[in-house]
């Protein structure tokens, strides 16, 4: 009964730790506002407005006291120039990092249907009386997933996987690619499966395609992980945010007076907002808000080669009778 409430919980906590915001798009966008103070972005943003504003504030105040309209005499063309300069980089910096997003959701979604044609391949292939292959089959696909989501952000939790004896679990913390291992061991049990003569020679070879994809998904993603802008790109693009910002109100000062606080923060926001949202998204495996949803494609990955597989594990066993359950 213990597995059972374990494999419950579990359950539970890939889609308690799943943060990302959801909303019905081209439904009712004044309702989705209501999510705008979820991501942490724009928190940052609110942040760097706010700050931008008192700076642009304490520069008004000065100029009317100490009478320097005089030395401000300059017009705004110029800023003109560099504000069409600074959209067409951060056009580049927002497609670049939301195509990273994009690839990393459509690994994600291969990954998906990978691992159901895998089962449902191997529930086709294997004799029908083999209950226990099937269960193994399903539990490691799951581990796969559960455990891949982790290998992206900070190294795997092993207690986040299902169905472990305690001795499996020493095992895996002694690998330092526990996705690695995992993969291994399915295509170990395919392979003995087919020598043993239980899966026929067309089933195996159209099952080493989808076995062999789940490590190039790993790899793809890795690659999107490990692969970030180019740090002096990142660095050049804020600094150049924040000095637009801040000498902007030079531009404004003459012709707009005090109205130049209002306009310089509404210029930072959109600016310094298409930077961080980029910032944000460019690595899409993370806990942020608007990361990928991996913990609950992890969880619908399980779920579905579970019911594929129709896999069941015993929860309470007598000598009288034996009692199983679907995993949830």
């Amino acid at each position: 009964m213990a597995s059972f409430y374990a494999a419950i919980l579990l359950s539970m906590s890939l889609i308690a730790h799943q943060k990302m915001i959801k909303y019905e798009p081209n439904k009712n966008w004044l309702r989705d506002l209501s999510h705008f103070n979820q991501s942490k972005s724009i928190r940052k943003i609110y942040r760097s407005v706010l700050a931008l504003g008192a700076i642009v504030t304490l520069f008004c105040i000065m100029v009317d006291y100490f009478d320097w309209h005089s030395h401000l005499e300059m017009g705004s063309g110029v800023y003109s120039l560099l504000g069409i300069a600074l959209s067409i980089v951060l056009v580049f910096r927002t497609n670049t990092a939301y195509d990273r997003w994009w690839e990393g959701r459509k690994q994600w979604g291969a990954l998906v249907n990978n691992c159901r044609n895998l089962a449902l391949m191997l529930h086709a292939a294997l004799p029908e009386n083999d209950k226990e292959s099937r269960k193994y089959f399903a539990k490691h696909i799951t581990n796969f997933c559960i455990c891949f989501k982790e290998h992206l952000r900070d190294g795997p939790e092993i207690d986040e996987l299902i169905l472990m004896s305690p001795e499996e679990k020493e095992t895996y913390r002694t690998k330092n690619h526990v996705p690695n291992y995992i993969s291994f061991l399915i295509y170990k049990r395919i392979e003995q499966a087919y020598r043993n003569g239980d899966i026929k020679d067309m089933d195996f070879r159209n099952m080493q395609p989808a076995a062999n994809s789940l490590l190039d998904i790993l790899g793809a993603c890795e690659r999107i992980k490990n692969t970030p802008i180019p740090f002096s790109y990142s660095i050049y693009i804020k600094l150049f945010i924040i000095f637009y910002g801040l000498f902007l109100p030079l531009g404004l000062i003459e012709s707009m007076g005090y109205w130049t606080i209002p306009m310089s923060m509404i210029v930072f926001f959109a600016f310094i907002g298409l930077e961080l949202m980029a910032e944000e998204i460019e690595e899409p495996f993370g806990e942020d808000n608007n990361d990928l949803p991996t913990a609950t494609i992890a969880h619908t990955i399980k779920n579905n080669v579970f019911e594929i597989l129709e896999a069941r594990y015993p929860v309470v066993e007598t000598k009288q009778d034996n009692e199983y359950v679907d995993l949830p």
